[in-house]
């Protein structure tokens, strides 16, 4: 997962999505988090956007970098460096674009090769967090 979430170094995520974690997380750099409320206010404006970093369109390891600097804009994309198991990866990663890019591929690959489960055997569900 912590290779698969780089995807993020490209998009934007809506306000709705990162609120709580811009007024009410630690774990956020309070001049990151007080730029974000601009966009982002206490109430409305959920469908307000932010980049997740500051590469938004260049597939890159910025995301990893901004992780470092506390700068994940999801509360569950800052979970992946927060003096956890997954900092020396990150950190690994915010520093060398190649190696990220290489397990990145890799991991890609390794998911395309998972069987889906179809017809009976699998499920489509009306609401992802719950089973029909």
């Amino acid at each position: 997962m912590t290779v698969l979430v780089g995807a993020h170094s490209i998009g934007y995520a809506r306000c709705a999505s990162f609120r709580s974690h811009i007024y009410k997380d630690t774990n956020i750099d309070p001049l990151f988090a007080s730029t974000r409320r601009i966009i982002c206010p206490r109430a409305g404006g959920d469908n307000n956007i932010a980049a997740f970093d500051n590469s938004v369109i260049t597939f890159d390891n910025d995301y990893y970098r901004g992780l470092v600097d506390r700068h994940g804009l999801l509360h569950s994309d800052q979970e992946f460096f927060n003096n956890g198991t997954q900092d020396g990866l990150v950190r690994n990663y915010s520093k060398d674009n190649n190696a990220w890019r290489k397990d990145f591929v890799e991991s890609i690959v390794k998911m395309g090769n998972i069987n889906v489960l179809t017809g009976t055997n699998g499920e489509i569900r009306k609401n992802c967090r719950l089973r029909n």
